[in-house]
């Protein structure tokens, strides 16, 4: 059985606890229990989360585990030396090791993450870069590998962290079992941005948010003022008045956003051809396409697959 560990510490964000319950079901969707889990602490006993609610857990001993994983906080805060010494005790004999969120500053400050790429809550990415300029922070991204070590951006990155470990380990057939017992996605890719257009602009008009799940959901057809406004049941110079007033810019930017946010994942996916991304996303052509990107991302469609290519290059030869 596979050891695994969470580490928490007095004001660790609570919602971090889910990471081990993707093991827990992993044990049971798995032909036989493959996980021995524990939420560990620098001294053991009772820890209380940021919320007040105390979690029991064992001292952490740094050469029993095969995967530890950092929890971390709504804000990052100073480790206790002790804490920072057993973490860097545990990297050797630790088959691999992960931060959830602002976890990645104790594992920076334990100096775990010297030279390394990783990730954090994007709304603390370039504090962590600041602090740490040794490290190389990619702070739009679901999560990151490097070597045995992982790190994840914040809350609910937290699962597909641990769905991609489980994956490693059993198999994708074991984390999509585990991934729909626990009603989600499976799984968001390492690569993914963690930002979406959709919630970035999200309307407290629920017509004008409406409009926004519709383009969504229609990409490849016209979307232009007054198929969005017909779809609402707005008259078209009405729903261009409300929209702007409700997202801050017109209907025809955020539909290109949407279109480019979604031919870039199918990009860094790296499937499909850049002509048959243009037609299946709405663009009516790739240079079209192309300019959207310089306008959205500041970079063409292929230097974000080159990019995504050497990404996968990298992980493919550490595994």
């Amino acid at each position: 059985m596979k050891r695994v560990g969470l580490v928490v510490f007095p004001g660790f964000q609570i919602l971090d606890i889910v990471a081990v319950s993707v093991f827990e079901m992993a044990n049971l969707a798995a032909p036989k229990a493959a996980y021995d889990i524990h939420v560990v602490s620098e001294c053991g006993g009772a820890v209380k989360s940021s919320m007040g609610t105390a979690v029991q857990t064992v001292a952490l001993a740094p050469n029993i585990y095969d995967t530890l994983i950092m929890a971390g906080a709504t804000t990052p805060q100073p480790s206790s030396p002790k804490l920072l010494r057993l973490l860097a005790r545990a990297l050797e004999p630790t088959r691999r090791m992960a931060s959830i969120c602002t976890g990645a500053f104790v594992l920076a400050e334990a100096g775990i993450l010297e030279g390394r790429r990783v990730t954090t809550h994007w709304a603390h990415a370039r504090e962590l870069q600041r602090r740490y300029p040794s490290i190389r922070v990619e702070e739009d991204r679901i999560f990151v590998r490097d070597g045995t070590v992982w790190t994840s951006a914040g809350m609910t990155a937290c699962i597909d962290l641990a769905l991609a470990l489980v994956e490693g380990d059993l198999g994708s057939d074991v984390s999509g079992a585990v991934a729909r017992q626990l009603v989600v996605h499976h799984r968001r890719s390492g690569g993914q941005s963690q930002f979406s257009t959709l919630s970035e602009l999200e309307s407290k008009s629920d017509r004008i948010q409406a409009a926004l799940t519709y383009a969504k959901n229609h990409l490849r057809e016209d979307l232009s003022v007054e198929r969005l406004a017909h779809a609402v049941h707005m008259s078209p110079r009405h729903f261009s008045r409300e929209f702007r007033s409700n997202t801050g810019q017109p209907p025809a930017r955020a539909v290109e956003r949407l279109r480019a946010e979604t031919a870039r994942i199918l990009v860094e996916a790296d499937r499909l051809t850049i002509e048959r991304i243009a037609s299946e996303t709405g663009f009516s052509d790739p240079e079209r396409m192309r300019r959207a990107f310089l306008r959205v991302f500041g970079q063409p469609p292929q230097a974000l697959k080159r990019a995504a290519r050497s990404r996968h290059a990298a992980d493919s030869a550490l595994t």
